[in-house]
């Protein structure tokens, strides 16, 4: 089973690479077509469509690679003292135009002052910019996604939490699995990776992930020991 895995991620790792050089040309090409001038407009228009589709593969190759070389524990780590309240402070700063074109309300209550943990800032980011994104894809129209962070002083605890906008039929198990999708009938984009992403990201950087659903109400939970100098 060991050797199983290995040779599936080694695939998806040569696969991924692979295939950024020629997609990476492609973008480029798609690039030098929207500085065109004097177009028609349904060229435009197709341009548009090529270079968000190809964004959308770059993007999906890119989780490939990240997911299988973190599996394999590759993954380059840049451990480090991280402020869990600026960083959630940030991702939320970063995604405002989504967040506010989503109709949903925010609810954050994290402390002002810091909680320091040891993690790699640019993977941890990574896990916040996906469950933030997961939350804005699957959310009930209209209503609130809660973020809390507390601390004991030995330990602190996110949560991120939303009502779904689908009838949740799958168990905590389920979801977690790599390529699988809670919206069954796929009516947003996604790769199915997120979570899978998020879960492995926390995990390296020393975290807990864990997944609640109760009735509409999607929980995840992230738990890391404060950090002491």
């Amino acid at each position: 089973k060991l050797k199983s895995e290995r040779l599936k991620i080694d695939l998806i790792t040569n696969v991924s690479h692979d295939l950024k050089t020629p997609l990476t040309s492609i973008i480029s090409y798609v690039d030098l077509l929207a500085q065109e001038k004097n177009l028609p407009e349904h060229v435009n228009d197709y341009i548009a469509i090529l270079a968000q589709k190809s964004e959308r593969l770059k993007n999906l190759i890119q989780d490939l690679f990240d997911l299988s070389k973190a599996s394999s524990a590759t993954i380059a780590m840049e451990l480090e003292q991280i402020d869990l309240v600026r960083l959630i402070n940030q991702t939320l700063a970063d995604m405002e135009e989504q967040i506010n074109e989503s109709g949903l309300t925010f609810r954050v209550n994290i402390p002002d002052e810091p909680v320091f943990i040891w993690a790699d800032g640019k993977k941890l980011y990574r896990v916040w910019e996906n469950l933030i994104a997961n939350t804005l894809k699957y959310s009930l129209t209209g209503s609130r996604v809660f973020i809390d962070l507390t601390s004991d002083g030995k330990e602190c605890l996110s949560t991120i939490k939303n009502t779904a906008n689908y009838e949740m039929t799958f168990t905590e198990e389920e979801i977690m699995q790599r390529f699988v999708r809670g919206d069954e009938a796929r009516s947003t984009e996604g790769s199915g990776l997120g979570l899978s992403i998020a879960q492995t990201f926390t995990e390296i950087c020393g975290g807990s992930f864990a997944i609640t659903i109760d009735g509409d109400l999607f929980k995840v939970e992230l738990c890391f020991p404060i950090y002491h100098e």
